[in-house]
């Protein structure tokens, strides 16, 4: 009878502590103390959270709790204390193949830091479609198209941080880069570069550019402004059927690196650390 009793109280404990649950994105795992670990992560309702696990190297739960996985988490929340500490973790994605290569792993962190930084731009449920939607992308291909796609997202995340271009013509000239529609896949680019006018915010044309007192730090082909105007259209497979040469996409990379650090106002570790990697 006492063994039942025992059964039963034990059930009815671990129904108390799962008080909460949460879809949640692991961004961090650090050390706190000698067994224990501070994990940060990122749900749609709340940006960015805190929690303790608990345990020593050889716990079941520790091995699941890791970085850039996702899935249901529970969790216990002491009101008394202020704190909340992880039960369990139903892990729905592992992002195995982020993990296996320098680059993506290398751009993961720079996106979970890009979300830190900015507190997920005020918009915690659109922070957690997009960062998720960029990781499962990493997945899915090889190392160029990663780099496009880093690219993507960083100019998206610029559109949620309401730092965006009003157009993509010539802010004098009001000329388009192309003729066509992406949508009707009829596109032909002109030629030329268009330069940047941080003043403007917006892109002018070589001709114009003479007719411009300012200097101009970042110079851009027509194709590449033009790829970002369509990294912000609603069908997000317009941008990915651009094929983009290795030039552009280091232009391209330079420029969107420069527009986030100024965006967020501080330095991102990241970028002074994968130097070697970029």
């Amino acid at each position: 009878m006492y063994k039942i009793v025992s059964i039963f109280s034990k059930k009815m404990y671990d129904i108390g502590m799962r008080n909460f649950q949460k879809e949640a994105l692991i961004l961090a795992v650090k050390p706190l103390g000698e067994q224990n670990r501070l994990v940060s992560f990122l749900t749609r309702e709340d940006g960015v959270c805190n929690a303790v696990l608990y345990g020593g190297p050889k716990s079941r739960l520790r091995a699941k709790v890791f970085a850039l996985n996702v899935g249901t988490l529970y969790l216990y929340n002491d009101e008394a204390k202020h704190s909340s500490k992880i039960v369990d973790f139903d892990v729905k994605k592992y992002h195995l193949g982020v993990r296996e290569n320098l680059f993506k792993t290398w751009a993961s962190s720079l996106a979970i830091e890009v979300a830190f930084l900015s507190k997920c731009a005020g918009s915690p449920e659109e922070c957690f479609i997009l960062l998720n939607g960029f990781l499962d992308g990493l997945e899915l291909v090889d190392e160029t198209a990663a780099n496009a796609g880093l690219i993507r997202f960083l100019w998206r995340y610029l559109n949620l941080l309401g730092v965006q271009l009003d157009d993509y013509k010539c802010l004098h000239c009001d000329e388009p880069f192309y003729y066509g529609s992406f949508e009707q896949n009829n596109v032909e680019y002109k030629l030329g570069e268009a330069f940047y006018s941080f003043t403007e915010n917006g892109f002018v044309c070589s001709q114009c550019k003479n007719l411009e007192k300012n200097s101009f730090k970042y110079k851009l082909s027509f194709r590449s402004v033009s790829y970002l105007e369509a990294t912000m259209s609603s069908n997000l497979s317009v941008a990915r059927n651009i094929k983009l040469s290795s030039t552009e996409i280091e232009e391209l990379k330079q420029f969107v690196f420069f527009m986030i650090e100024n965006a967020l106002g501080s330095k991102i570790k990241s970028l002074q650390s994968g130097i070697g990697i970029l």
